[in-house]
This record gives structure tokens, C-alpha cells and sequence, in this order.
């Protein structure tokens, strides 16, 4: 992206997603229009401000439609605290009403992540000036060792020269520097500290069975990223640097304005993708409540219209997050969620089912497109592959087709015929004759040609 997410009109913000996301334009400007109204609500005075809520959206559409990438690419548009959640976790047996404020406490870890990831990299030039500094003194301590001090330097019965010994000991710094930068020493051992978090494991018995889980330390009082240990480990030069970079920029940061600045980010730019929430949406055709079911949505609402969230970051204020659920609803409708929450998801969008022509387009269009995706794995190896349209168009005739014939999972079923279809390839790759390849017709319908008259009830696909 050129320009920050705030000098985006929604038109460009569409215009953005379009270079991920084939199709959807209606959801697509609805979820522009929820990002720019943020961005506005932020210009406005602090008073005015508070008194404007999000407009939530509901997408509605089967899946493989481009729900949750709409959602996560708006998110890093934003640059904002993003996670998405099943709402059928919710209805598992043990669940328990506090269950669905784990999720704004996941929006709060996550922008915590963010924000500490974005003033390490402010600090980055600087720490990696550190990191050398201190790696040459660590190379220059295991190859040199202070307590032999240099031959010359004492003599016996006298004070040492420290001064002296200072002065050649800063001059063989400058020396082991020059060394580094040139890729000498990187076999050499240092030893390295670190911290990593100290968190216990403990046993528990739940209706799911016997289970492993941490004890979550970072609730304890103390430093709020938690409970930490220094770890001093024996490493290679060549694979401590980055280590070293990292250890230096966090002795940089102040981990305190971290946690103030994520938990305000968290409260003001959140978004939580909350994806099946068909599926917990009661039948019209049922002969009576479904209590799990109906349950969730009454535990959901509160959270959705706002209220406090207790967190090991400090309280967190859900009213201005922005929710965005997404469901199929091919066995509901969205009328069969209660009232109360259906109420707050005004917006509703409707995405389109995926032809092949929108298959076709999948396939190439985007930035991350499945042939480029294969296109860079395969010459890693050092094979080119090149894919004619004709072919393409032929693997989005058979994924429609096999949709049709199974289970319709959109895209995704792109994945799968894709895989399939150069999976010789991907195995012979490494020992493979041929540095060029041509995907045509004729490649597909041997690959591929055989799911036209197999049995595709019987058939892993």
C-alpha cells in the first residue's frame, strides 16, 4: 500500500482489496464504509466521539466466498488488532458464558504483539548497531579471554596498566568489527542471554477428557508481559544475530506504554472476525430452544453492544470494536438470530457464489495467487513452471464441476485440484531433468481429466 489506510478514500480501500479478493464488490464497499467511518470517528472531539458506536457487519454467504480474507485483508489495511474466531467453539460440551471473553482478550494479546513489533522495528537500526557492538565484544571475550590480559601489558608484582590494556583491548574491537563485517568468525561460539517465559504446565480434567494447559503467570502481579527467565545459551555467531538484534531493541522499548497504547488500540481500532455464526442460530424447522445454541448468542450480545472485558493488560472496553460475523446460512437464516444481536449487525452483505470465470480469475489475479504461489516453491527447486490460460480455465471447469458433484467449499476447492494436480511434481522437483515446464491441457486432463467420471462420493478430493 502507497498511502496509510487514513488518506484512503473507500473507493481506494476497494480498490486495495481488489488486488487480493476476486468479486464481492458489494461486500467489499461495505466493509470500506466501516473502516472509513473509523477513521472519521477518530477526527472527531473526544465527547462527540465516544457517543458514536461501530456498525457491525453480517456477511452472508457460503463458504469459499472470500469472507474472513475480506476481513483479514481489512485488517492489515488498517493496521489493526485482528482475530478471528469460530462461534461453534462455543457450543462444545463445558462451555461456559465467560468462554466468549476470551476472544477480546486474544484482540488485546494480539495488539500487544502488534504494537511491541512496530517499536521494535522504530529501534531496529539502532539495536542492530548495539547487536554488533556486542557481538564483536563476545567474539573478541572467546577468543581473548579479559583474565589473560595481553602478553606485555604486566608486569609481575606491579598494578596492571588497565588503562593500557583498555586501549589495545578497544583497538582489537575495532579490528574484530572489521572481521565480522567481512564473514570471518561466524563459526565462532559466544554465549548468548536471552529471556523466555516461564510458565508452568499443569493437568486438568474436563468433559473432554485429561488436558495440558499453561498456567497463565502473566496474570501474576509483576511485569505485565509476564513471568520471564534469562536463558544464557552457547550459539554460533552466524545464527546469533538476529537473537542479539531482538534482546537490544527490547531493552529499548518501554513495555508499560506498550500495554497503555495496545489496550487503546485494541479498544478503538479491534476488529473480531466471529465466523459460523449460522451455526448458532436456532432452526426455523425446530420443534423447541435450543438452550446451547440460543445461549451463545446471549452470552455474545453483551460483549457485541459493549461492556468491560477483565484482562492481565487492565479492563478492556468493548464498545467500540468492530465485529464482523460471517455464516453460510444455508440451514438458518440470519432472522433466526435473537432479536438483540441481530440488531447489532445492521449491515448485512451478501456475497456472491464463485463461477468458473471468478475461478479463473483467482487463480492469476491476485498478488498471492495459487500459480505463484506454486510458481515460487517450485523454484526453490529450480524448476520454472509456466501455466497457459487454456489450462487454468480447464482446473476452474473441474473445481466447479467437483463442487457441484460434492460439497461446494468455493476456492478452497482450488487448493486441492491444484495440489493434485502437480504433486509428481512437487515429489520430483529436486531430481527432476527439466528446468522448464509448460502446465497446458494436456497436463491437466492427465492429471486431473479422471474426476469427470469417478465416483467423487468415493473420492478423497
Amino acid at each position: 500500500m502507497s498511502h496509510p489506510i487514513e488518506d484512503l478514500t473507500p473507493a481506494q480501500i476497494v480498490a486495495e482489496l481488489d488486488k487480493h479478493i476476486v468479486g464481492q464488490s458489494a461486500a467489499k464497499r461495505a466493509v470500506a464504509v466501516a473502516l472509513r467511518n473509523r477513521f472519521r470517528r477518530q477526527q472527531l472531539p473526544p465527547a462527540d466521539r465516544a457517543e458514536i458506536s461501530p456498525r457491525n457487519i453480517l456477511m452472508i454467504g457460503p463458504t469459499g466466498v472470500g469472507k474472513t480474507e475480506i476481513a483479514r485483508r481489512l485488517a492489515q489495511l488498517a493496521r489493526a488488532p485482528f482475530i478471528k474466531v469460530e462461534a461453534t467453539k462455543f457450543t462444545e460440551v463445558g462451555y461456559v458464558g465467560r468462554d466468549v471473553e476470551q476472544m477480546v482478550r486474544e484482540l488485546a494479546a494480539t495488539a500487544v504483539r502488534l504494537v511491541e513489533a512496530e517499536r521494535v522495528a522504530e529501534v531496529n537500526e539502532l539495536a542492530a548497531a548495539a547487536a554488533e557492538d556486542r557481538i564483536a565484544e563476545m567474539v573478541l571475550d572467546a577468543l581473548e579471554p579479559r583474565s589473560h590480559h595481553w602478553p606485555g601489558l604486566t608486569v609481575e608484582g606491579e598494578e596492571p596498566d588497565w588503562a593500557e590494556i583498555e586501549a589495545k583491548r578497544a583497538a582489537r574491537l575495532s579490528e574484530i568489527r572489521a572481521e565480522l563485517a567481512q564473514g570471518l568468525h561466524q563459526e565462532v561460539e559466544i554465549s548468548v542471554d536471552s529471556e523466555e517465559s516461564a510458565q508452568p504446565f499443569f493437568q486438568v480434567f474436563s468433559p473432554q477428557g485429561t488436558q495440558e494447559m499453561g498456567m497463565d503467570t502473566q496474570d501474576m502481579p509483576g511485569s505485565p508481559f509476564g513471568q520471564t527467565r534469562h536463558v544464557s545459551r552457547r550459539i554460533r555467531v552466524k545464527d546469533a544475530r538476529e537473537l542479539v538484534i531482538e534482546t537490544e531493541a527490547k531493552r529499548r522499548i518501554d513495555k508499560s506504554s506498550i500495554i497503555r497504547d495496545a489496550v487503546d488500540r485494541a479498544e478503538q481500532t479491534g476488529i473480531i472476525f466471529i465466523d459460523e455464526i449460522d451455526k448458532v442460530a436456532g432452526s426455523s424447522g425446530s420443534s423447541g430452544p435450543d438452550v446451547s445454541r440460543e445461549g451463545v448468542q446471549r452470552d455474545l450480545l453483551p460483549i457485541i453492544e459493549g461492556s468491560v472485558v477483565p484482562s492481565k493488560y487492565g479492563p478492556i472496553r468493548t464498545d467500540h470494536i468492530l465485529f464482523v460475523a460471517a455464516g453460510a446460512f444455508h440451514m438458518s437464516k440470519p432472522s433466526d438470530l435473537i432479536p438483540e444481536l441481530q440488531g447489532r449487525l445492521p449491515i448485512r452483505v451478501e456475497l456472491e457464489a464463485l463461477g468458473a470465470n471468478d475461478f479463473t480469475r483467482i487463480l492469476t489475479e491476485p498478488r498471492n495467487s495459487l500459480t505463484w504461489q506454486y510458481q515460487q516453491l517450485l523454484a526453490a527447486d529450480g524448476v520454472q513452471i509456466t501455466f497457459t490460460d487454456e489450462a487454468l480455465r480447464e482446473v476452474a471447469r473441474l473445481a466447479v464441476h467437483v463442487n457441484f458433484k460434492t460439497h461446494d467449499i468455493g476456492a478452497r476447492r482450488l487448493h486441492t485440484m491444484m495440489e493434485r494436480m502437480l504433486q509428481d511434481l512437487l515429489f520430483q522437483a529436486p531430481e527432476v531433468s527439466v528446468p522448464k515446464l509448460e502446465i497446458d491441457m494436456n497436463y491437466v486432463k492427465a492429471k486431473l481429466g479422471w474426476v469427470e467420471t469417478a465416483d467423487l462420493e468415493r473420492t478423497i478430493l
